[in-house]
């Protein structure tokens, strides 16, 4: 049962920081840094795979 309470833990956490992340690109104050999120984000999908 502890497996199965982690992994929800795991993916919630996943969909607030990927929320988070989208909530930030989205109000960006430059191109520069909304071009800087987007790279982490990419980056961050290569992981969570």
């Amino acid at each position: 049962m502890n497996n199965i309470a982690a992994k929800l833990r795991a993916r919630r956490a996943e969909v607030r920081t990927r929320r988070a992340l989208s909530r930030a690109i989205d109000t960006a104050a430059t191109a520069t840094v909304r071009q800087e999120l987007i790279a982490i984000a990419q980056a961050r999908q290569t992981h969570l795979r």
